[in-house]
């Protein structure tokens, strides 16, 4: 462990025990809102941000693209922004949750949408590729890992049904890059970026009052997806998010105020991150004792790191998530890609 980590045990606190309903405002500074919106999935809610900017107010990010979650968003625009305008759109990243209304409020208000040149080229491809070819490279992408054929159709039709729920985006933008800095109303942000779970994903930093919109990467009890994509099924996620952890705590003090996509604000950055770290080491201990016996598939290690029933929604993150550790413990010389039955699988290297 580095000196880092071990100096960062002070336990996470929560300014905000008590978790408010679907549309209730919490005031996090003056000027700066927080209310929670609903999403049809086990996580079953997403976290929005207002900031006020000048006779409106900025948004950052936007829940996903359901009657449930508009019918929120119009209480909201009633009954707590009091028919102000929003006046820009900050989407964090491509995930539907977190982008999917955004072209809904850029078209409502016409605002302009701000994010990573990532986020919007890829959600943009995701709505314009054919669905038939993109369920076919996603069958072979999990059969070729060891999934039964049965298993990869309802994977791969139903477990990503979620990537089309993004209302149409605008056809321009307004890129964000790390290290710019953003001006919202009388605040400046640095826009800082992380990898892993998704690319090019957008944290905005103001360093005055410590406040850190952490978007998905550091949440609190829960770790955030990291996935291998069927369009890169080499990368290696998790040591872009292993990385950019280790830059959050470099960059960024200890105590700021974290204000994550999903779950409660809370303090205690080093040690969470700290905490994820150590997480997914566990798992890849766990994946090389797995494969230390015979070759494994990755099919045959999702029970290893995921012991509970999923379907086919969740199967589909298990399965990429699981296939990031194996990438991650290749790339470092501890796993061994093989063949088992014709299909790809891996086995624990030994060292002398």
């Amino acid at each position: 462990m580095t000196d880092t980590r071990e100096a960062a045990r002070a336990p996470l606190t929560f300014p905000f025990e008590d978790i408010p309903a679907f549309g209730e405002p919490v005031e996090i500074a003056e000027g700066i809102i927080w209310v929670r919106f609903p999403l049809p999935f086990l996580l079953d809610h997403v976290n929005v941000y207002f900031i006020r900017d000048g006779d409106g107010w900025a948004v950052i990010d936007t829940g996903i693209n359901t009657k449930d979650a508009i019918a929120i968003w119009e209480i909201v625009l009633r009954d707590v922004l009091k028919g102000a305008p929003v006046t820009r759109v900050v989407a964090t990243h491509v995930h539907p949750d977190h982008i999917g209304l955004a072209g809904w409020l850029c078209e409502k208000f016409e605002a302009p949408l701000l994010t990573s040149l990532s986020a919007f080229t890829e959600s943009r491809l995701i709505s314009l590729a054919p669905n038939e070819t993109g369920s076919r490279q996603f069958f072979d992408f999990y059969v070729s890992h060891g999934m039964s054929a049965e298993g990869a159709g309802i994977v791969a039709i139903r477990g990503n049904e979620y990537l089309q729920l993004v209302h149409p985006l605008p056809r321009s933008f307004h890129r964000l890059v790390r290290a710019d800095v953003l001006m919202i109303g009388g605040r400046e942000f640095r826009v800082l970026t992380g990898e892993g779970h998704a690319a090019e994903q957008v944290m905005l930093y103001c360093h005055e009052e410590g406040l850190l919109f952490a978007a998905d990467q550091v949440l609190e009890r829960i770790s955030p997806n990291v996935s291998v994509s069927a369009t890169d099924p080499n990368g290696d996620p998790l040591g872009h998010f292993l990385r950019s952890l280790r830059q959050l705590r470099q960059d960024i003090p200890a105590d700021v105020l974290v204000l994550p996509g999903h779950r409660r604000p809370f303090r205690g950055l080093h040690t969470r991150t700290a905490e994820l770290e150590e997480h997914h080491e566990h798992r890849c201990d766990l994946i090389r004792k797995a494969c230390s016996d015979a070759p494994k598939t990755v099919a045959d290690l999702v029970p290893v790191l995921f012991t509970r029933k999923l379907d086919a929604h969740q199967m589909s993150f298990a399965f990429t998530e699981t296939l990031a550790h194996v990438n991650r413990l290749v790339r470092r010389g501890e796993l061994q890609p093989v063949l088992k039955d014709g299909l790809l699988a891996h086995r624990t290297l030994t060292r002398d």
